[in-house]
């Protein structure tokens, strides 16, 4: 519940789950996985239906998020391209207002070594290091695709919960006893089924909760900004029990076929397909029929312990003065189109939920409602500074406040359409079409209509998103839709030739300026 005396925001809960589809919760209609207090989030808030990710990439979407700024601006194309130390962050926004962006789980952020070293400043020293973990105070950095580090106390917490190892990790959190009690490990897809060797109360969801309970309740009246940043439901795909068991015999969803496709596939699609190992397992219906029950069961456990989370700030009385965000890096294709993993740019990938909680009463009127104007990633940060009634600096932030959007406020143009990037040098996928690092780059735009997509060296992808909702009918290559393809590079165009680049000056230092020169006395030009 929320109590009628509200008048500010004074904390913020940024949730962020890893590879989280959209369709994937009751509130945005699956039909067998329930998730109520995700849904009770959608009741007290806004439940935006056109959102959508910069990247569906780990790093380059966070980045994303964390910057407001799209991935040409900020230039982490992939998960191993650091983010630029001359790049702003939600950290550094609120450091300068006195606050810290604490972090309890996942950023992905990969630390500027080189950036340090050209200022010659030392990485273990307070600033260092506060740049090189993208502004975040790091409570408990988790990644949760390789074992703990000294950044996490995940490994040591299982040891002292009797999971006894050099890696409690690999044997206990993503490892399992197979049918003959002998180990299995959560890599594989196929052990999909079995029960993770730690206890429910012990998981990597459980713990990170754990953590931001333990953060809240010690800050108690102090103004807070948490990000709790679950790394499920992310591989490696083994859940603790009874998760792994309770969809198991459920409807996981129909699977868009390949053989659905009406026209031969787009070369980088193609390459995807047969050039990646995550691709070739998809493409059994078996394997996704084994891994999308245990991949429900991960939501289902977040959710669970998103309730825990919740009971506790009404307890606290936070939930009156706390706005909530709730979304994703990106999607999980999930045997969809042929494909594991994410990456491409069909709507499994890069459409993501993402619901928001004002507790104003100013957000009253549009609670419980849904949104079907598109919003993007990066507005997730202006949206926290305007919240909190801190400056939006416009010539940095590429996204846009929601709190007029949450405020039911009339707003004149809105975005009509959203945009998202991709970089595939990294992938096998770049040899098997024998192109360079620098000829992987691909933009996605989309709008109420249409899709496009641009390949750098190679045709487009074009669908129509009413007429062919799952995307199986590429028009990229039909000379009939020549018109639209045009119009919409145009607007990618336009679009990147807008990017903010002016970083080093904020506009009302250019507004001030300008013609500075005649205050000088310098007469350039005069006859």
């Amino acid at each position: 519940m929320i109590s009628s005396d509200r008048k500010t925001v004074r904390n913020v809960l940024f949730i962020m789950c890893d590879q989280l589809r959209w369709d994937y919760l009751s509130c945005y209609g699956h039909p067998t996985l329930a998730t109520p207090h995700i849904d009770n989030l959608a009741k007290r808030g806004v439940r935006f239906d056109a959102a959508y990710v910069q990247s569906a990439v780990c790093v380059p979407s966070r980045m994303s998020y964390y910057t407001g700024r799209y991935v040409s601006s900020h230039g982490s194309t992939w998960n191993y391209v650091p983010l630029s130390v001359v790049q702003r962050t939600l950290g550094d926004f609120l450091e300068a207002a006195g606050l810290d962006a604490v972090l309890a789980g996942k950023t992905h952020v990969i630390p500027d070594r080189l950036g340090l070293q050209r200022f010659n400043m030392d990485p273990e020293s307070p600033r260092g290091r506060r740049y090189l973990e993208g502004g975040f105070v790091e409570m408990d950095r988790y990644d949760g695709h390789a074992p703990p580090g000294a950044e996490s106390g995940y490994a040591d917490y299982l040891r002292s919960k009797g999971y006894k190892s050099d890696d409690p990790w690999s044997e206990f959190a993503i490892g399992a006893l197979d049918e003959e009690g002998k180990f299995a490990s959560g890599w594989l897809l196929r052990n999909a089924h079995l029960a993770a060797r730690v206890d429910r109360s012990h998981s990597e969801t459980a713990y990170m909760t754990d953590r931001a309970l333990d953060f809240v309740r010690a800050k108690g009246d102090q103004s807070w900004v948490l990000h709790l940043s679950y790394v499920k439901p992310h591989w490696p795909l083994l859940a603790p029990a009874p998760y792994n068991d309770l969809y198991r015999d459920a409807d996981a969803g129909p699977i868009i076929a390949v053989s659905a496709e009406t026209r031969p596939p787009h070369p980088v699609l193609a390459a995807y397909r047969t050039a990646h190992e995550d691709c070739l397992s998809y493409a059994q219906e078996s394997v996704v029929r084994h891994v999308r029950p245990t991949y429900m069961g991960l939501i289902k456990e977040v959710d669970d312990h998103l309730g825990r989370l919740m009971a506790e700030l009404e307890q606290l009385g936070r939930l009156d003065d706390t706005l909530i965000i709730f979304c994703s890096d990106h999607g999980d294709q999930l045997g969809d189109h042929g494909l594991g993993e994410k990456e491409l740019f069909y709507e499994q990938a890069v459409r993501t939920p993402f619901i928001v909680v004002d507790p104003r009463a100013a957000a009253d009127r549009t609670r419980g409602t849904a949104e079907s104007r598109f919003v993007e990633a990066i507005d997730v940060l202006p949206t926290i500074l305007d919240a909190l009634g801190l400056p939006q600096p416009d010539h940095l932030l590429e996204g846009r406040s929601l709190v007029p959007l949450l405020h039911g406020a009339h707003v004149e143009n809105w975005r009509d359409c959203v945009f998202s990037e991709l970089d595939y040098a990294f992938r096998d996928a770049r040899r098997a079409l024998n192109r360079g690092p620098d000829e992987c780059y691909a933009w996605m735009v989309r709008n109420t209509r249409w899709k496009y997509v641009h390949y750098q060296g190679l045709r487009p992808q074009l669908f129509d998103m009413q007429e062919d909702p799952q995307e199986l009918h590429d028009l990229g290559a039909d000379p009939i839709f020549a018109t639209v393809r045009g119009e919409l590079k145009d607007r990618l165009a336009d679009w990147l030739m807008t990017r903010k680049r002016r970083i080093t000056l904020d506009n009302a230092t250019v507004e001030r300026t300008t013609e500075g020169w005649k205050a000088l006395d310098m007469q350039i030009g005069v006859w």
